[in-house]
This record gives structure tokens, sequence and C-alpha cells, in this order.
């Protein structure tokens, strides 16, 4: 467990939640701080930009290696124009964090090279991002563990062999807490691509935290990764899908984020810790547990048999372990039928 401000992450703590803009904001600056706000109003704990600029993650050429050819929303697009097109304006991070400050979340980044790590220390980001794609990228990874500040990685794509050069890599150069995140790098995935069971692996396997980057089309893969000790959630967030955008097909709207993060909460509680103490509820019903009762009107001296004596609701009478004992024993005095049975009642 780690704290970001006065937040903490980890096991036994609130999911932290992350709406992810990415270039949800389509190029206006306004629609951003928009779309920070609507997080805000879903109950998030931060939300999460990506800092980079088509030269920085790119070159600009037209060749068959630079032209998507998957992800129906970017095929046909050159690197180039597509990082053109989903980038966000480093002059609008300040911002950006400013005001995600103002509405009380934790603003941090996806740096993509080195340049973009140095202009996000300068805003005193308190956490990096590295994105799946990023994982394999050691010299990257070099310059944000000199940051020592803590990571949340996606392992889309990655082997064993990757996440653990990784995270090795990470920790040499001073990165102090890593959270590895379970990820499909489809856009959208499918659910029954996810293999949620590997959150509980990531932490088992690699000695971190470990959460969810869920890039599926509804909010039931997310809610599930809770009950496997997921400790961070992380899903892209749009004003609405029908605006379009380089992400907009596999985010959520603002409603469904809202539905999310209390779907989130809802199931946390109903996880709580390992008890077998009865709830309050539980100690209101115990009386409706069967125990001994007389049903069948008996004499004093008389022996306690099947017939007049049976194992019924409510709880009110001795338990019912007690049944075998008590049969073949005498009446210590008369009883009627519907007596809840009492050892007093047993001659000795």
């Amino acid at each position: 467990m780690f704290k970001i401000g006065k937040r903490k992450i980890g096991n036994g703590e609130p999911v932290f939640m992350v709406a992810e803009i990415s270039g949800n904001h389509n190029g206006d600056i306004k629609r951003a701080l928009k779309i920070i706000d609507a997080a805000a109003d879903a109950g998030v704990d931060a939300v999460k930009l990506q800092t980079y600029t088509p030269d920085t993650i790119t070159l600009d050429s037209d060749r068959p290696e630079f032209i998507v050819r998957t992800n129906p929303a970017w095929r046909g697009k050159t690197l180039f124009q597509l990082y053109g097109e989903a980038s966000t304006p480093w002059e609008w991070h300040r911002k950006l964090f400013t005001h995600a400050k103002k509405r009380g979340l934790i603003c941090f980044s996806t740096p993509f090279d080195n340049s973009s790590v140095d202009f996000l220390e300068k805003l005193e980001t308190s956490i990096y991002k590295v994105a799946s794609f990023e994982v394999v990228d050691i010299p990257l990874l070099e310059r944000v563990g000199k940051t020592k500040k803590p990571v949340i990685m996606s392992r889309g794509m990655a082997s064993i062999d990757e996440i653990t050069l990784a995270i090795k890599t990470l920790k040499k150069f001073g990165t102090p807490e890593i959270i590895l995140l379970q990820c499909v790098s489809a856009y959208p995935a499918n659910p029954e691509e996810m293999n949620l069971a590997t959150i509980p692996d990531l932490r088992k396997r690699f000695k971190v935290l470990a959460g969810l980057s869920d890039h599926t089309l509804s909010h039931d893969v997310a809610v599930a990764s809770v009950a496997l000790g997921a400790c961070v959630i992380e899903k892209h967030i749009t004003l609405a899908r029908a605006d379009g955008g380089p992400d907009a097909a596999f985010s959520l709207e603002p409603k469904e984020f809202a539905e999310l993060v209390g779907s989130v909460r809802l199931v946390e509680k109903a996880i709580g810790a390992p008890s077998y103490k009865r709830s309050k509820s539980e100690r209101e019903n115990i009386v409706f547990r069967k125990s001994l009762f007389v049903v069948k009107d008996i004499r004093k001296g008389e022996r306690f048999t099947p017939e007049n004596v049976r194992s019924i609701r409510p709880g009110n009478g001795l338990a019912p372990k007690w049944y075998r004992t008590v049969l073949g024993k005498r009446a210590a005095s008369d009883l009627k039928r519907a007596t809840p049975l009492s050892i007093h009642h047993v001659s000795r």
C-alpha cells in the first residue's frame, strides 16, 4: 500500500478509479475541462492524460509500416495522422492539472518519451502511467524510474519475461511502488479475452499490486475485477460516444461511468473481509432456525419420542443437536403441545 497525496492505494483500500481522457477531448480544451468535470461528478479518484506529440512518438511517413491496418476507428490513417488527432497539446496540461485538482482529483499522465517525462516533472506529477505498448521501451522505463515516483503499468501484449524486465528496470532506477494492470490491448476488447484470473496471478507472481485497464464496451468486466483483488481500475471516458473521436467507441459516457463507480463501491462493501460473525440482520432472524418443540401433549414421566418431540421452526427450544439425547428420556412435568423444549423439561 502507498499514498498519492491523501489517497491510500492498495489491498484493503477503496479501488482507485481512473478516468482516461486520452484523445476524447477532440482537440477542444473546453471539452477536456468538461470531461474532467464529468469524471469528478461520476465519483472517480483521478483523471489521466497522455503526453506526446506526433514527432515524439513516430515519424511522418506514409510507408506501409506506418499505416494502421487494425482497429476500425483508426484503419487507413498513418500513425502520424492518428497521433496528431489524439494528442493532448502540452500547453493544455497545466490548466488541466490545475482544474482537476480544484475538483478534488489527482491528475497524471502517460509519457511516451524522455522529453514528456521531463515535461511532466515540471508539472510535479505524483505518479506515472506506463502504457502497454511501452512496456518494452527500456530506455523510457529507466527515465521514469529515475523520477522515483510510483508507476501504474498496463501489461497488454507483454510476456512474463517482458514484464519481469520492465519491473526490474523500474525498480533498479528508483521506482518505489508498481501497480500492474491486466489489460488486453485491443480497442475495443472482447470480454471473453480479458482473463481476469490473471489479476491475482500478477499480484502473486510479480509481488506487486494489481488492477485492470479495461477497454471492453460495458462495465461488467471492471466490476468483476474487484472480486479478484483489483486495487486500480482504469477506463476511458467521453462526454458522448456519438461525438466521435479516436477513443470514443470504447469509452463510457458520464452516466455510465457514475454507474460503474457506484457498482464498484457496492461490490467493495459486499466483499468485506473474512467473517463468521452473525450480521445484525442474521441476529434478528436467528429465531427462525429450527429447535426442539413438544408437538403432542406429554404427561409428567412420559417418555419423549419421535411422535411427541420434533425439530421445527422457530428456534426458541433446545438446539436440534440434542434430539437423540432427549429421545427415551422422561418428562419432568406436564407439557402442552407447542411448548419449546427446555433442558429443565427432561428428567435427570
